[in-house]
Formats: structure tokens, sequence, C-alpha cells
């Protein structure tokens, strides 16, 4: 077992924990998840037909239009939602996203500790929204 920590911008408080899905390529906006099951849709996407749902979702930042924000919004009311998520550079879509979704959000990180680039899916990842500390487990089977 490997630890790393990382530390970018807290935007919305709490901590989460849990494992992580990494989307290096985000996930398209409009039809990208399905809000009921949290399962990723967007053919495009290297982790279609894996869920959201409860996960610790790393992406560079938002696919699409301000509509991207609706679905994640959806799939929070479905109770599809992941427990977190951070976002390499943050955009408007992906600021409106975290504001509807109210789940810890962390953003900014430096170039040299992009998480989209250090983080891998099954790693055990624990979040500060408030700190921005991201602590990494790495599982010896990460994907």
């Amino acid at each position: 077992m490997e630890k790393i920590i990382l530390k970018g911008r807290g935007v919305i408080p709490g901590v989460a924990e849990g494992t992580a899905l990494v989307c290096p390529h985000s996930i398209t906006g409009w039809n990208g998840v399905d809000p009921e099951t949290g399962v990723i849709t967007d053919f495009e996407n290297e982790n279609k037909g894996k869920t959201i749902k409860e996960t610790i979702l790393v992406m560079p930042g938002s696919k699409g239009s301000n509509g991207w924000s609706c679905y994640f919004g959806a799939a929070r009311a479905a109770g599809s939602a992941p427990k977190g998520w951070m976002f390499s550079r943050i955009d408007s879509a992906a600021g409106v996203a975290s504001s509807v979704m109210n789940i810890p959000t962390i953003v900014d990180f430096p170039e040299d500790q992009d998480p989209c680039k250090i983080i891998r899916n099954g790693d055990h990842v624990r979040m500060d929204g408030e700190t921005g500390a991201v602590e990494i487990t790495r599982m010896e089977k990460s994907e």
C-alpha cells in the first residue's frame, strides 16, 4: 500500500471517503450519465457502464454546456451521486454543478499534482473540501 498526498483548493466543504473513479476525458453532460442509476452512458468515456454512485469522481473539468449540471443534479436527487468530486481545473459548468451537487469539491491542483494523472480507478481517496487536502491510498489492484 502506498500513500500519496495532494493539495488543491477546497470549494464545497465536507469530508468524503471512498473508491476513486477517474474520468480523464470527463463525462459528456447531455445524456452522459443515467441519473436514476448513476451509470455512465457516454459512449466515448473510458468508464462507460460504471457507476458514479458512492465514488470519489475525478475529472479534469466539465464537458459540454451548462446543462451538464442538470444530469449530475438529477443523479443527486435520485440518490445516485458521487460522495465527492474533484476537478484538475474549475470551469463555469463544473462550478455550477458543484453548487447544485453540494458535495465535497476540490479544484485547481498544481500541474505536478493533477489528480487525473495521479489517482487511479480503485484507489481509496479521502478528501477534505474545506482544506483541499486529498489523501490517496493506492491499492495493489488499481485499474
